[in-house]
């Protein structure tokens, strides 16, 4: 089977989560295959050989099960992107619009240098909000988005068209 169909056997579908009318993409099974996550990790850094990647951010919470094994695979630093509030040391932040309504989200200031080449994960890609919200924070830092990678991409949301002025190397291992 392929990388795709395993994440689509894996993955387990929530009825009304968070809301009535929407199924939410439960990728928590895929942590207890081993193998699965190693595949998943090594499906990404395939993706990106031939690209220059200074250092990984990747958006809380579920963006970071991936995020960082990725930027251990890539030996490169990592970074967190988090909930407005939740990080200890001076940040910039950025507001972003999301399905269900608005956030802010965070990153240490000095976390990426000017002219950083980073690669932008989370676990989906949905209407593209967050990982939108999550570029602007980079670039704003002084950064350049140099590809965006995400475990399911939910197609028929088309937040992949909203985003594709960032990257050309937009990846995600399973289309739904």
């Amino acid at each position: 089977m392929t990388i795709e169909n395993n994440i689509k056997v894996a993955v387990r579908d929530i009825q009304d989560f968070p809301l009535p009318g929407v199924t939410f993409k439960d990728i928590t099974p895929i942590l207890l295959d081993p193998k699965l996550c190693h595949q998943i990790t090594k499906g990404f850094c395939t993706e990106f050989n031939t690209l220059q990647i200074d250092c990984v951010a990747a958006v809380e919470s579920r963006g970071f099960l991936f995020g960082m094994l990725i930027a251990q695979e890539l030996q490169v630093p990592f970074i967190p992107i988090r909930k407005k509030g939740k990080l200890p040391h001076k940040t910039i932040e950025q507001s972003y619009n999301l399905e269900y309504g608005s956030a802010v989200i965070e990153m240490h200031h000095d976390a990426i240098k000017p002219g950083q080449r980073v690669l932008l994960h989370d676990d989906l890609l949905a209407t593209g909000g967050t990982i939108d919200g999550a570029a602007k924070l980079i670039l704003k830092a002084g950064g350049t988005i140099e590809a965006m990678s995400f475990i399911i991409n939910l197609s028929f949301l088309n937040g992949d068209k909203k985003l594709q002025h960032y990257s050309d190397h937009l990846i995600a291992l399973a289309t739904y």
